[in-house]
């Protein structure tokens, strides 16, 4: 062997070596978009990895158990076709995706919920789905007539506006210091009762505040009140009401209390109307006649110690009914006591009070127990 082989064979066998070692090193792996927090809308917001827009996911389990009506005769407990006790469940799933942007603030939020209750099977409820781009709300949320509806639980209905949901089209012009003004059109078949028919949305405008003090909120809205009959005059109702709270922390820390009142002329679901069942109009003798109403309404609630709270919700409504058909009252009472030994996790046990009196009829009285499980994050 020639010394021309040796130097050959050498460079072969490193040559093989360092092939070996290059293969035996690890490859950088791709670039990762890891979450990041979003602190600019408060807690639990999070960027959607690869964009500028900031995500919070949410929800809600409610388990109830109800104690229904054992008030006077005719109740759930007499009737022996009816459920002395019965059952929900309920989970709620909310999706709030925010934008900043040269426009403003660009929002979507989505808030479904499913509902099982005794002997039924399993409802789902898209409760507000809507759009926020910069000033402007367009889709489905709480109207921006509805202020107070309530601290405890309530489920019977009390005597104040309170829709839930309805589609809205609105404006929101903000002054500054907490001051607000709101113009919205909102869908009015959502606020039909007792009448048919639909040509033009509800106008709904407020004039709000919200302070270090509390909130307060004046509001009113126009409502066409059309009926079936073809002689009929299609009326204008309408409804006004201003509410207001205010926080005690000289008390406790999360205390409150809110006072609020409500007037409706040919708008009846703007005032509670008794689970809404009289119409907002009346054709009679050639003739038609609104439906008038008022109610006045309080709610507190007191923090006992940092986990032990009570909540009382009071309401009184009255019902004028044209051509001499009843009148109707109702007022509601409802307390409760919540234990909430983690945040977000409540126990709470309520009583509900009804008493509706129709004129020239027995009044009924309505009494209601419930027990809740709620876990809200």
């Amino acid at each position: 062997m020639n010394l021309k082989s040796i130097l050959l064979g050498a460079a072969a066998a490193a040559a093989a070596a360092t092939g070996a070692q290059a293969a035996d090193l690890p490859v950088a792996p791709e670039p990762v978009d890891y979450v990041r927090v979003c602190d600019a809308f408060g807690t639990g917001f999070f960027y959607i990895p690869g964009t500028e827009t900031c995500l919070r996911v949410g929800g809600r389990i409610r388990a109830d158990f109800y104690f229904n009506d054992f008030g006077d005769s005719n109740n759930s407990w007499d009737e022996r076709t009816d459920a002395g006790t019965s059952t929900r469940a309920r989970a709620y799933i909310r999706l709030d995706a925010r934008t900043n942007t040269e426009y403003g603030l660009v929002r979507a939020y989505i808030d479904t919920y499913f509902t099982a209750d005794s002997g039924s099977s399993v409802g789902t409820t898209l409760d507000k789905a809507f759009i926020q781009f910069g000033n402007f709300t367009f889709g489905r949320t709480t109207s921006f007539f509805d202020y107070f509806t309530g601290n405890a639980f309530n489920k019977q209905s009390q005597v104040w506006s309170d829709k839930g949901s309805t589609w809205v089209a609105a404006y929101t012009a903000a002054f500054g210091n907490g001051i607000s003004a709101t113009l919205s059109v909102e869908d009015g078949t959502y606020r039909q009762v007792g009448t048919v028919g639909h040509r033009a949305p509800d106008l709904v405008a407020n004039l709000r505040v919200d302070q270090g003090w509390g909130s307060a909120q004046l509001m009113g809205a126009l409502h066409e009140a059309r009926l079936a009959n073809t002689s009929s005059k299609t009326k204008v109702g309408y409804a006004i009401g201003a509410g207001v709270t205010f926080k005690l922390p000289m008390i406790a820390a999360k205390d409150s209390i809110t006072f609020q009142a409500q007037y409706a002329d040919g708008a009846t679901s703007y005032m509670g109307n008794g689970n809404n069942t009289y119409a907002d109009a009346v054709f009679s003798a050639g003739s038609t006649k609104t439906t008038k109403g008022w109610n006045v309404a309080a709610g507190a609630t007191h923090y006992w110690t940092s986990q032990w709270s009570t909540s009382i919700d009071a309401s009184y409504g009255k019902l004028d009914r044209p051509f001499g058909l009843a009148d109707v009252t109702q007022w509601n009472v409802a307390g409760n006591l919540v234990w909430e030994p983690v945040s977000g996790l409540i126990f709470g046990g309520e009583l509900e009070y009804q008493n509706v009196d129709v004129k020239g009829l027995p009044s009924k009285d309505s009494i209601l127990g419930m027990f809740r499980v709620q876990r809200t994050f």
